[in-house]
């Protein structure tokens, strides 16, 4: 087993562990749910931080090796691309002709105050640039940065996804973003068949 596919193992194990919950929940797409997955509960945590930002920066390099920069939708995206961007700069130190992704953070709506700005970070008209989500249902949050980038004049080369739920988001994505490939690191059933396997009922 190669050290990504180990990593992505342990990323799983942590997921089903720390972020999956079977109950009676209302998703932030309005659907109801027989279960709910909060990556942010992984994400922050400091090995599955570590887990994901690997993961996902290593994904960027096969899906999207020139892009310059990786964000998404507050809050979900955030830890997502902080881990990202860090791991990125700890991979060119051991390969020092690779590139590094820098990181942005696309607000729900634009500020009131200060600057005014819609994204914060990374911001340069013409880039190449990835937009990840910690989980994917129907792609709204998703579509919503793709749309904020797109009105920065940044292009999307891919889209990543650590959860999706197969409901339909991947869909609404690529028609959204037809250009732009849709990668999901696990699906909702990866992370729920891992939750079984690890606390099986008695």
């Amino acid at each position: 087993m190669s050290n990504l596919s180990r990593e992505r193992a342990t990323l799983l194990d942590l997921i089903a562990t720390k972020s999956f919950r079977l109950g009676d929940f209302t998703l932030a797409s309005g659907a109801k749910s027989d279960y709910y997955i909060d990556c942010r509960v992984t994400t922050l945590d400091a090995e599955g931080g570590r887990l994901s930002g690997l993961v996902l920066a290593e994904m960027i390099r096969e899906v999207a090796p020139d892009a310059e920069a990786v964000g998404g939708l507050t809050m979900g995206a955030d830890p997502l691309v902080s881990n990202t961007a860090s791991a990125s700069a700890w991979w060119k130190l051991e390969h020092p002709e690779a590139g590094v992704v820098h990181g942005f953070l696309v607000r729900k709506q634009e500020k009131a105050h200060g600057t005014g700005r819609r994204i914060e970070g990374f911001v340069r008209e013409g880039a190449s640039v990835v937009v990840v989500d910690d989980v994917c249902t129907t792609g709204g949050s998703t579509i919503m940065a793709i749309e904020a980038v797109r009105a920065a004049g940044m292009k999307v080369a891919a889209v990543l996804c650590l959860v999706d739920r197969q409901q339909g988001g991947d869909e609404n994505i690529e028609r959204a973003v037809p250009e732009a490939k849709f990668v999901s690191v696990f699906t909702a059933d990866d992370v729920r068949t891992a939750h079984v396997k690890l606390f099986p009922k008695k």
